[in-house]
């Protein structure tokens, strides 16, 4: 017996305040992640996006490579690797129209050169050379977004706006498992499905937040399931098989364009690499689950997938990894030059319109600069500056 049925039992009016809005079952994901890589679907796909996406994910690996490297050798400050990750960076960039907007996390670097920024801008925020190395609204690329999930309401709400002047717009927000455990991600979610706004919420499952495995951040049966508390549908794919992430996020992506509303995608992957260059991994993950992982790599997936199907040769292998070469070649070139930085630049592009505050800020600050200038100089032999060491 329910309490409803129960004599004398208190009914709450209206009775469809308690019952249910929707039927979730639509809303629910797949029992298994979603493939089309080695099933019988790998034949429908497209052969030129599926020699993108392999063009794309070697550039990728190699990006992660170099960046990496020069962690290593002091020109960046840190850097996110996401090595193992790429198929859901590449498939996330190309699932986009050149009008959609992409909001990245920390780790979406390969998102971001995909979607058309140069690969040295994208690494000038964490180098610390300046607020964002590229110009978001020309790349409709939101500035990498290091704070956990504070990007998700803001995809919200410019999509939300687009819908509201009548663009045809769409925007693609990017998260990592952690990113779920914060509360923009559930504000986010909930915004999107009341005002039914255009977004697509990737979740990148690698199944850490750092050293926190993911049985100890949520005991939902996948992360995709979160979804049907907001009212979205909630999908699962297999994040290192590139056709498939691509396949899932362009049907969401249009989705939203034709009004549906929003979609929450879990794409279950892993980071082969350290969480960063300042991460020891070893401590908190086997080196059995790593090489299991490596077994089922997003590149060499797709590598036998086009092989296999005499769309790729030993001649085409070696010119993807050519061109990635020379990007990274070209990476390393201008990574390794000095810049120039102005200590004045931190006061622009912070609003609009300079605010009173900013302004006596940076005539504190530069005053503060003239002021150490003099006193190094008073303290230097005469003719020193003109002819000190470089």
């Amino acid at each position: 017996m329910t309490v409803l049925e129960q004599r004398g039992a208190y009914r709450p009016s209206p009775p469809p305040a308690w019952q249910p809005r929707m039927d979730p079952a639509p809303l629910l994901p797949d029992a298994e992640p979603y493939r089309v890589l080695g099933t019988e679907s790998a034949a429908k796909a497209d052969p030129g996006l599926l020699l993108r996406l392999y063009a794309e994910l070697v550039r990728g690996r190699r990006y992660n490579a170099q960046a990496t490297a020069l962690t290593k050798q002091g020109r960046l400050a840190v850097y996110p690797a996401s090595t193992g990750q790429e198929a859901c960076q590449i498939g996330a960039a190309l699932a986009l129209a050149e009008r959609d907007w992409l909001f990245p996390s920390y780790r979406d670097t390969l998102a971001v050169v995909a979607r058309g920024v140069d690969p040295v801008q994208v690494l000038t925020l964490l180098r610390g050379d300046w607020h964002s190395g590229y110009d978001p609204h020309a790349h409709r690329v939101a500035p990498l977004s290091t704070p956990l999930a504070t990007q998700l309401p803001h995809a919200v709400g410019l999509a939300h706006a687009a819908r509201l002047k009548g663009d045809d717009v769409v925007a693609l927000a990017m998260v990592g498992d952690g990113g779920t455990s914060e509360g923009d991600f559930h504000e986010a979610l909930n915004f999107a499905a009341v005002w039914q706004a255009p977004v697509v919420f990737l979740v990148q499952n690698n199944g850490f937040a750092i050293s926190v495995p993911l049985a100890k951040q949520t005991a939902a049966p996948t992360l995709a399931h979160k979804a049907v508390g907001y009212g979205m549908p909630g999908r699962l794919v297999d994040g290192n098989d590139a056709a498939a992430v691509h396949e899932v996020l362009a049907e969401a992506v249009e989705h939203a364009r034709a009004g549906g509303g929003p979609t929450l995608v879990e794409a279950v992957t892993y980071r082969l690499d350290a969480h960063t260059n300042a991460d020891d991994a070893t401590r908190y993950r086997q080196d059995a689950e790593v090489a299991a992982w490596r077994a089922h790599d997003p590149v060499e997936l797709l590598e036998r997938e086009l092989t296999a199907r005499g769309l790729l040769d030993e001649a085409g292998i070696e010119a993807a990894r050519q061109d990635a070469e020379t990007m990274a070649a070209s990476l390393r070139e201008h990574m390794n030059r000095e810049p120039e930085l102005d200590p004045m630049d931190l006061f622009d592009h912070v609003y609009a319109e300079t605010t009173t505050q900013l302004r006596e800020q940076r005539a504190l600050l530069r005053a503060e600069l003239e002021a150490e200038q003099e006193q190094s100089g008073a303290g230097e032999e005469p003719g020193a500056r003109e002819g000190g060491a470089r």
